[in-house]
């Protein structure tokens, strides 16, 4: 009797290889400075917008979003933001994930409440005074929170954040907070990807030349690679808030150390 076991033998499948990217240097139209996640980390901010004032003067100056939550700062740095935007009209500073579950908290408690208690929401409502919350809360207690935060924020902050963009482009840069669907043409994105990211972003190249840079995903050094520039060293862990500052097809990092 024939004791053992038949092995079906697989042919491998062959995967194509990766796009690389065939587009030219970054060129915006004009001189671009890209600050990555600042999570409520208003030290860090301070320090590197010093940096900025000395190196990208006169550079366009854009937010990659997550100003907000895991830091405690988060109220101090949203106001420095509107601040910076009377001085430097400009400035661009697009939607981060954070911001986006925010403003779902703002209009329904009950139902995005708990989810952005669990990824710093705790930290961003009190940086604006003291709530009695934690990760996990009953939904009249999110009612109530919800409505004592509303009352203490200063007027045209739930206005300003809803009126964030998802994506900027200058030349061939396009600034967006996670990724983006390289497939897909910047005006036909779904706002998952932009916001929340792509599994294709980073992995396969696009096609149409255009640089992308991110933040979102939390690199140990700042890098260029393959069309994605990634700026996010996660400040509020880290305590290094990075920069790009792009001009004259050179990408150059910017970084301050809280």
């Amino acid at each position: 009797m024939f004791k053992g076991l038949f092995r079906r033998r697989h042919t491998p499948i062959e995967q194509p290889a990766p796009r690389r990217f065939e587009g030219g240097r970054p060129e915006p139209e004009g001189a671009l400075a890209v600050v990555g996640d600042i999570h409520g980390h208003i030290l860090c901010l301070d320090k590197l917008i010093a940096k900025l004032d000395t190196q990208a003067a006169d550079a366009r100056w854009v937010f990659v979003g997550d100003f907000i939550d895991r830091g405690d700062d988060s109220a101090q740095v949203l106001a420095r933001l509107r601040a910076l935007e009377t001085e430097r009209p400009d400035t661009i500073c697009i939607l981060g994930n954070h911001e986006e579950m925010m403003l779902s908290f703002l209009r329904d408690p009950e139902e995005a409440g708990n989810r952005w208690m669990r990824h710093g929401g705790l930290q961003t409502m009190a940086s604006f005074g003291h709530f009695k919350l934690g990760v996990q809360n009953a939904p009249e207690a999110l009612r109530v929170a919800r409505d004592q935060l509303l009352d203490v924020m200063p007027e045209g902050v739930e206005d300003w954040l809803a009126s964030r963009p998802r994506w900027f482009q200058s030349g061939n840069v396009v600034v967006v907070h996670a990724g983006a669907d390289p497939d897909r043409p910047m005006e036909e994105q779904k706002d998952q990807a932009l916001t929340w990211g792509h599994p294709d972003f980073g992995k396969q190249a696009r096609e149409d030349g255009l640089w992308v840079v991110h933040g979102h995903t939390i690199v140990n050094l700042p890098q260029e690679k393959n069309g994605v520039i990634s700026v996010d060293t996660g400040a509020y862990a880290t305590g290094k808030l990075t920069a790009v500052v792009i001009a004259n097809g050179n990408a150059e990092f910017v970084q301050a150390t809280a």
